[in-house]
This record gives C-alpha cells, sequence and structure tokens, in this order.
C-alpha cells in the first residue's frame, strides 16, 4: 500500500514537471539566430562605421611620463623657519609650514634635547634669568653677591636640562609623541595664534594624529619634582612648584607662538628672509 502511495506521488509530480515545461516558451532551435541576434548584427557594421577611427599609437607613447606633481613636504612659501632666529634664538624644534618630516627617532630626539640645552645661547638665557630671579630675591636661602648668583645659575641650567631631555627626549620616544613644532603659517592671526599656543597641550603623534601633549605636561612636571632635591626644602612648597610649572609651560605655548609669526616679522617688519 505504501509502494502504491509513493508510485501515484512520483507519477503526479513528473506529470507536473512536464505540463510546466510545455508552458515555458521555446528558444531558436539549435545554429538558428534569433531575431534579436539577427537585428544586432545587422546594426554592428552601421555602428562601426558611424564611430570615427581610434587614432594609431605614435612612438610617443614610449616618452617618459610627465614630471610629477611637487611633494607635499615643499615649505609654504615664505614661511621657512630658520634654525635660528636673528642668528642667536635657537629654533631647531620648529618644522616649516607645509613640512611633515618622519617621526623623529630617538637618536634624532635626544639630538635636538642636546642641542636646546647646551647652545650658546641657553648659558646666556640661564645667566639672565638667573639674575632677574637673584634680583627679585626668589629664593633667599640662597644667598647673596657672587655665591648667590652662582647658586641661581646651575640650578636653573639643571631646571632648563632636566626639561628639555624629558621633554624632548625620554617622554617622546616612551609616548611616541613627536614633540616639533609644525608651523600653521597661513590663516587669521588668532587662529594661528591659538593653534601655537595651545600645541603645548596638542602634539601629533608617530602616526601623524593629534594626541594629548603628555610629554609636555609629565615632562615639565618631572622636571620641579626633580628640583626638589637641589632647591632649600623651603622652596618646594605646592604653590612655589605650581608655579615653576606654570612658567615653563607658558614659556614654552609663548616661544611657539614666536615662532610661528617670526617669518612674517621677518618679511614685513624687518624686510628680510628668515
Amino acid at each position: 500500500m505504501r509502494s502504491f502511495v509513493l508510485s501515484v506521488l512520483f507519477i503526479s509530480m513528473a506529470m507536473a514537471a512536464a505540463a510546466q515545461k510545455e508552458d515555458v516558451p521555446n528558444g531558436p532551435a539549435d545554429g538558428q539566430a534569433s531575431p534579436v541576434a539577427t537585428a544586432l548584427k545587422e546594426a554592428e557594421p552601421q555602428a562601426q562605421a558611424s564611430q570615427p577611427a581610434a587614432p594609431q599609437k605614435s612612438s610617443s607613447s614610449n616618452l617618459p611620463d610627465a614630471p610629477a606633481q611637487p611633494p607635499s613636504n615643499v615649505p609654504l612659501a615664505g614661511q621657512q623657519q630658520p634654525k635660528r632666529i636673528l642668528g642667536f634664538m635657537p629654533n631647531y624644534r620648529a618644522v616649516s609650514a607645509g613640512v611633515r618630516p618622519a617621526p623623529p627617532s630617538s637618536k634624532e630626539a635626544f639630538k635636538m634635547a642636546t642641542q636646546n640645552s647646551f647652545d650658546y645661547s641657553s648659558f646666556l638665557f640661564v645667566g639672565l634669568t638667573s639674575l632677574l630671579a637673584k634680583g627679585t630675591d626668589a629664593h633667599p636661602d640662597l644667598g647673596k653677591g657672587v655665591g648667590g648668583y652662582w647658586a641661581y645659575t646651575w640650578r636653573g641650567f639643571l631646571d632648563k636640562t632636566d626639561g628639555n631631555y624629558l621633554v624632548l627626549w625620554a617622554l617622546p620616544t616612551l609616548l611616541h609623541e613627536d614633540e616639533r613644532y609644525y608651523a600653521k603659517g597661513h590663516g587669521g592671526f588668532w587662529k594661528r595664534a591659538i593653534y601655537a599656543g595651545t600645541s603645548v597641550i596638542i602634539t601629533p603623534n608617530y602616526h601623524g594624529r593629534n594626541t594629548f601633549n603628555a610629554a609636555e605636561m609629565i615632562g615639565r612636571a618631572g622636571a620641579q619634582a626633580i628640583s626638589t632635591t637641589y632647591y632649600p626644602s623651603g622652596d618646594d612648597t605646592t604653590i612655589d612648584l605650581a608655579e615653576k610649572f606654570g612658567y615653563s609651560v607658558g614659556r614654552d605655548s609663548l616661544t611657539n607662538v614666536f615662532r610661528e609669526f617670526w617669518p612674517d616679522i621677518a618679511r614685513h617688519v624687518l624686510h628680510r628672509h628668515p
């Protein structure tokens, strides 16, 4: 009984399939082109005749390609950053507007920190700031006279050197941050000034993306922490350290603003190329 039912079901399915196949229109017979194909074949010579002949390739195709566009690492006109400003102030950290060099290696960062620490202008700068600090009696325990001035000077030099190696070399190498200053070189005054001033907060990493400038903040704070080991114990209060930290970060910020506008000052005010 079960086999009979299965046989009937199989026969019914075969008949339905045959009926469905008969409803489908037959295609062209083997070797016989369809009317559509015949029409297309007849129209093809006319279409080819109406099209202009393709120009023949000349020997110029073997010539070298045209020169490529200038590289993007060309400085903007009139915005080159010099190695020294006014022939005195070291400007090794600055990168000209429009230039995007490769991330600095650890060796390059170390060299930059050394140049900023031991340049002859650094000693003159420390000597001047030490004289001002002594004149205002910033640290009374350091004494007066020549001995007091020397006490201010070597401590000021250590402050500057510790900060440079932490901010420009050690921490950037560890955190993969680029502590060079990338000049903007275009835009309105306030837009450029804000960009330059906030570069101590925002800096590019080794991938070219902007990130929090941890090397600057941690490095300057670390330099102040180290200074507690060689300044008198009464000068290491939280307020004193906060003031020195704010001064060092503010100095870096204003220096970058000066770097940003120096090419314009040199060209429009001093009438000279930077």
